[in-house]
């Protein structure tokens, strides 16, 4: 029997990275939110490995922080270890990795979503959702419960019809053995969305107590303090290593030896799902890489308090005594003791071409979606379309348009772009490589893109917004003052020039020209001419970068204005393109299921030319002349 719980403005279901975003989104925003979650003891659980960021998706936490969101602040309060990768590189593909003690990674977010006013958390399992005349009205639980609202957002992650598969071992269940949800899975089918079947998986885990260190390499945090989030000022001193080895002769050996043991490779071919091109398992990595001697395996502490340690980069599903042969074959491990075997799980997604760029559906109003259900990979993408998500839900509660990241913006708009207006064929997960604007979408500068877009809808407080404008401010009247100063060829800056290898100055230049030079940075500039105001060490590298890169940023920036005229031709998304002559066939058959809000966007999907881009140029003008009339 049925019975009615408390009407709320926004119901969100599931609460892992997205579900958690999306819940604390909406309820800072105003909105009464409720969030229901299958166990409330796996509240923002890391099923796979225990890190946050990593290239572009480092990225992507520091703009749900800039927007006024939790990860980077939990991460920062839990890591055990904390590295900024690519520093070699150019500052486009730098990005914070940060190694989680995933107990206290997840007791803390629930903490905070428990304190969080406005926001209720409760376990319950959602088999329905309620749906009046096309539009989502609430949810229906197992145990009878009945919860409105006026929008909804699914965060399922992979427990729809989720299903581990282990060697000839299968059996339905949510990752690490949680109950999955399958009446909702068949449900959102009879509703009427297309849905596909995607498979990740899990390595062993091993215990740290069994490893021989000695035959493996330290990996060691940053000594320079590190955040991800803007407002972070405590830092760890107490940094946990993490331990390289590598797989060999012997482990790849095991692998071939025991393919026919496979559910991907054997007769059985338990494994249906799709999985990450870009995460291989191990399995994976030795059929399709037979060429390579070794591969890189991490051995990663799962935090302070338990001895588990990851083993990073050996995902398998094999059968468990193969697994424990192929541990023991590998440096390091091989008196190891396995206390989890690794695993693959199958679940459902939506097909993401199903969604409008607010990740609202189009099939059902007011229901949006959030996370691994879009078919994604990776916490850091199911959190960005999180807080995307739960400020959408709470704006269309609040009578608002949505806020629709585009891709010179963010990561996050890249990322969401690409799943609406082209879709993926398999787990997606998010690379620098994607970005075309990555030069303007750093690492460091995520809070001088969003944080206004923060500020704007609610999410950041009047006292960080001061704080920002203040850095915004000293970088603006800083550039100024270097374009300006002019440095002169006395012996104090031909010091600086030599000690650098520099070539001396000829003539006064101002001091942007020197800095630009690729062996100057803004340290040697403080010795020429210092600034008379003092600046953080977050102003000085905006600094450096801008007039370093002025040139480059320039050049993505007028690519930007272009794309911004095509961003403002609108399409209707009520508009039939069969009705469009001249478009090609498959051309029709995209833009009537993607349904584009713009040129721009219809440019973007797959299987339209720009021949048929010109055509629908042609047609806007058309459109535009006849209205004129």
């Amino acid at each position: 029997m049925r019975y009615r719980g408390d009407d709320f403005d926004v119901i969100v279901i599931g609460a892992g990275h997205a579900g958690s975003e999306s819940a604390l989104a909406a309820a800072r925003m105003g909105c009464s939110t409720l969030l229901l979650t299958l166990n409330l003891d796996a509240v923002a659980y890391m099923p796979c490995n225990p890190s946050i960021g990593g290239p572009a998706k480092g990225h992507v936490v520091r703009e749900i922080d800039a927007l006024g969101g939790e990860m980077g602040k939990n991460i920062d309060k839990t890591y055990i270890q904390m590295r900024l990768l690519n520093t070699g590189k150019g500052p486009a593909v730098q990005a914070l990795r940060a190694q989680a003690d995933k107990f206290l990674y997840q007791q803390t977010m629930k903490e905070t979503i428990e304190k969080e006013p406005n926001l209720v958390l409760r376990q319950a399992m959602v088999e329905e959702l309620i749906v009046e005349d096309g539009v989502c009205r609430g949810v229906a639980t197992k145990t009878g419960a009945e919860y409105y609202a006026k929008t909804v957002v699914l965060t399922t992650g992979t427990y729809l019809r989720g299903r581990v598969v282990l060697g000839d071992l299968s059996y339905e269940s949510g990752p690490n053995n949680q109950q999955p949800s399958i009446r909702l899975s068949e449900h959102l089918q009879a509703l009427g969305f297309d849905m596909v079947r995607f498979k990740t998986g899990t390595p062993p885990r091993v215990h740290g107590d069994t490893i021989d260190y000695d035959q493996t390499e330290i990996q060691p945090g940053d000594d320079k303090p590190l955040s991800f989030s803007f407002e972070t000022t405590e830092y760890l001193e107490d940094q946990l290593p993490c331990w390289l080895t590598y797989t060999g002769e012997e482990t790849h050996k095991v692998i071939q030896d025991n393919l026919s043991r496979s559910p991907m490779y054997g007769d059985s071919k338990e494994i249906e799902g799709q999985g990450p091109r870009y995460c291989p398992s191990i399995e994976d990595k030795i059929v399709r890489f037979a060429d390579k001697p070794r591969h890189q395996i991490f051995l990663e502490p799962e935090g302070r308090t338990t001895s588990e340690v990851y083993v990073q980069g050996l995902s398998t599903s094999l059968p468990e005594d193969i697994q424990l042969q192929i541990l023991k074959s590998v440096p390091g491990l091989k008196d190891v003791k396995m206390m989890r075997p690794g695993y693959a799980i199958e679940y459902d997604a939506i097909v993401p071409t199903q969604l409008w760029p607010s990740l609202e559906t189009k099939t059902i109003e007011n229901l949006f979606t959030a996370g691994q259900i879009n078919g994604t990979s990776g916490y850091e993408e199911a959190a960005g379309q999180g807080i995307m998500a739960g400020i959408n839900a709470a704006r269309k509660v609040q009578g608002k348009s949505p806020v629709i990241l585009d891709r010179s913006q963010a990561y996050i708009g890249v990322l969401i772009d690409d799943l609406v207006t082209k879709g993926t064929q398999e787990p997606y997960r998010l690379l620098t490589s994607r970005a075309e604007y990555r030069l303007l979408l750093r690492n460091d500068n995520a809070d001088l893109r969003l944080t206004d877009i923060g500020y704007d809808i609610g999410l950041i407080r009047e006292e960080r917004y001061e704080r920002f404008k203040q850095k915004k401010e000293q970088i603006e009247v800083e550039i100024k003052r270097l374009n300006k100063e002019k440095a002169r060829p006395n012996e104090d800056t031909q010091a600086v020039m030599r000690a650098k290898g520099s070539k001396e100055l000829t003539n006064s230049f101002d001091l942007a020209t020197i800095l630009r030079r690729p062996e100057i940075s803004y340290v040697d500039i403080e010795k020429i001419s210092p600034s008379p105001v003092s600046l953080s060490s977050e102003v000085k590298q905006q600094v450096e970068i801008q007039v370093k890169y002025s040139g480059y940023i320039e050049k993505q920036l007028q690519q930007v204005e272009k794309l911004k005229s095509m961003e403002n031709k609108k399409l209707s998304e009520n508009l039939d393109y069969t009705q469009i002559k001249g478009l090609s066939m498959e051309a029709v058959e995209k833009l009537n299921e993607v349904k584009p809000l713009s040129i721009a966007q219809a440019s973007r999907v797959s299987g339209v030319s720009p021949a048929d881009v010109s055509i629908l140029l042609v047609y806007l003008e058309q459109m535009s002349q006849k209205k004129e009339v």
